[in-house]
């Protein structure tokens, strides 16, 4: 992706259902499950880089020793280093003495991480100062287990402002206003209220103090616990808790808007982000994989039953289409035959953008992540050009002009040629604080390979998505002009992103976008800012309405121009400047119709339609909107709905 986007963020679990000397005594290690914990995050590093964190819930502890653990770390590479850490600490601790690696038990009890219960977290931050206290996996803790509480998620809440109200008039003081801080302290909150229950009833009925604590765990009704928490939550989300009893959790949004999926064997149960992390950590089949349902719990009991119930009522399927596009890893699949089919179907768009020239093209991609779709997309130009030879060909024989000329120029010619024209060679360096100096250092990200283009041949670049056209216009442009080609087309496998998102993705200032930038210059140009008033009015008009009721104005300031005036605005716009080339460039954007039929299954479109699945989107973009034109920066669905 040209403009990177912070993406939050990914999750992991592994639920041991075997006694620790099962798995040392089948693997010649106690650490079997901290090793996969570690894999199953390694493989999805691509989704959060900047905090790391892990946790560790022990089962029927002796009192007096911890059964809970946690560490974070926003370090650099802090993955590796932290579960570094970890190991040297076994290791340490097994010179001292403290621990026997041959000794399950041993191993249980004196290492932090030598337990049945795993969870890892991987962060983007995505706002603010960042810090290690803001690292998942959050921890409330309390001396009675089954208050004890470990939360870690991805996911976003549109209405987070409104949800710490309710702690405050709660009685709760919640000391930050995050939508992280709500989600653990509203679970944690029916979890105290369901365990004060449980205990005095308990009490009550004379039964001793020692047999409570084993009572109130099994009593425990997760789900219950889980559908009063998420009664009022807005947004995406894919939530993983453990309560210190040993009761594991993972739900997922009623829309299905941030992804999960699980693996359940007779040795583990796992839960991760993506799909493939699971297949190749624990060597299993695409079959054996399956998403945790949307508006569904996953309870991993603390005696090891599985159970699994809707805690929401079901609503309209919408998952994010931007992990179809960009973030899900590239080798699961079903993700790459999609990616590939998104390349395919700019086929006809591509065919008109150079005159159907092949001979005179070269095709190429950039960034490495849209290297799918590029192979799709000459996939689609050679199928063209193999029916374009066989339809010439059966002509030609039927008027019986069959000649080896004629063969030649059908077959010979004309045929698509890739190369690989862009590299990424280092990465921007923050310490340049003069715009000048800022811009010219960015040009340079990208090198070229010389001497594959000529000076009569177009150059086509495929991009995953344009979202904000900075590195467009400042770096991707100004280093494919450098080839010296007569014009430059690039392809963007989604559709323009005209609204901004509020359910995990790092894209909710709306006048960021280039295709809005896009939008308002042919207004300013054609004389209409009066509509741009009017659509303010309409945005201040539609927060007066209930939370429910409101919808998307923001939808006429594209109303009137078709998708080919707004990309052409958009490649006038990124045009490079002085860099001494005086080519064309024509920017080209999947239609949504496209998108749709390369994905499997329904896709959430908000980003391209304006159609939000849940009510805080359509509050989030009308904030935006009003943030824009009162220039004021930030994220829109920090304020109050």
């Amino acid at each position: 992706m040209g403009d990177p986007l912070k993406h939050e963020c990914g999750i992991a679990a592994v639920r041991l259902r075997k006694p620790l000397a099962w798995y040392h005594d089948r693997y010649g290690s106690c650490l079997w499950g901290f090793n996969k914990l570690f894999l199953l995050m390694e493989k999805q590093h691509n989704r959060g880089q900047d905090g790391t964190g892990i946790g560790c819930v022990k089962l029927g502890m002796p009192k007096g020793l911890p059964y809970v653990h946690r560490r974070r770390g926003i370090d650099k590479d802090a993955l590796a280093t932290l579960f570094r850490k970890e190991v040297k600490r076994f290791h340490k601790l097994a010179r001292k003495g403290v621990i026997d690696k041959k000794d399950p038990e041993s191993v249980r009890q004196g290492f932090d991480f030598g337990g049945e219960i795993l969870v890892g977290h991987l962060r983007y931050g995505t706002s603010g100062e960042f810090d290690e206290g803001a690292c998942h996996p959050f921890l409330r803790r309390s001396n009675w287990p089954t208050r004890t509480l470990m939360v870690m998620g991805n996911f976003n809440m549109t209405n987070a402002a409104e949800l710490n109200q309710v702690l405050i008039r709660r009685g709760q003081h919640p000391v930050v206003g995050t939508d992280t801080q709500t989600v653990l302290e509203e679970i944690g909150y029916h979890l105290d209220e369901a365990h004060t229950d449980l205990y005095r009833s308990l009490r009550d009925q004379g039964v001793p103090g020692e047999e409570i604590p084993d009572r109130i765990s099994a009593a425990l009704d997760v789900t219950r616990l889980v559908s009063e928490s998420a009664a009022a939550w807005d947004g995406g989300y894919a939530i993983c808790g453990v309560i210190g009893n040993g009761d594991l959790f993972v739900m997922r949004d009623p829309n299905g808007i941030r992804p999960c999926h699980m693996l359940v064997t007779d040795e583990v149960v796992a839960f991760a982000s993506e799909r493939v992390p699971l297949m190749t950590v624990f060597e299993a089949s695409a079959d054996e994989i399956r998403t945790v349902d949307p508006g569904h719990v996953v309870t991993v009991k603390s005696d090891g039953r599985l159970v699994e119930d809707a805690f929401a009522e079901p609503r309209s399927f919408t998952p994010c289409s931007f992990e179809r596009i960009y973030f899900s890893r590239g080798n699961d699949p079903r993700i790459y035959q999609e990616r590939k089919a998104m390349g395919a179907a700019l086929v006809p768009q591509v065919l008109d953008a150079t005159g159907e020239c092949l001979e005179r093209t070269v095709f190429s991609f950039v960034p490495n992540t849209a290297e799918t779709a590029y192979h799709g997309l000459m996939d689609g130009l050679r199928m063209h050009r193999r029916r374009q030879v066989r339809e010439g060909i059966l002509k030609a024989a039927e008027e019986g002009l069959l000649t080896p000329e004629v063969v030649d120029d059908l077959i010979l010619r004309n045929w698509p040629r890739g190369e690989k024209v862009a590299h990424k060679d280092i990465k921007l360096r923050t310490f340049i604080s003069q715009e000048k100096s800022r811009d010219q250092l960015v040009s340079h990200v990208y090198d070229i390979t010389y001497g594959v283009v000529g000076p009569d041949d177009m150059l086509v670049a495929i991009d995953d998505s344009i979202v904000r056209g900075t590195t467009l216009r400042q770096s991707i442009l100004k280093m494919l002009a450098r080839t010296r080609p007569k014009g430059i087309v690039v392809c963007s496998t989604a559709p323009q992103i005209r609204y901004p998102d509020c359910y995990g993705i790092d894209m909710s200032e709306l006048g960021k976008f280039i295709a809005f930038q896009a939008a308002v210059s042919l207004h300013r140009r054609a004389g209409r800012w009066e509509l741009i008033d009017a659509v303010y009015e309409a945005c201040r008009s539609e927060l007066g309405k209930p939370v429910g009721k409101r919808g998307n104005p923001v939808r006429r300031i594209y109303d009137g121009f078709t998708e080919e005036e707004i990309a052409d605005e958009i490649g006038r716009m990124v045009y490079p400047e002085d860099c001494g080339w005086h080519g064309t460039v024509r920017v080209i954007f999947q239609t949504i119709e496209n998108l749709r039929r390369a994905i499997e299954g329904p896709c959430g479109d908000w980003y391209f339609t304006g159609d939000y699945p849940t009510p805080g989107g359509y509050s989030m973009v009308n904030h935006a909107f009003l943030r824009w034109y009162e220039g004021v920066g930030g994220r829109s669905y920090d304020l109050p709905l």
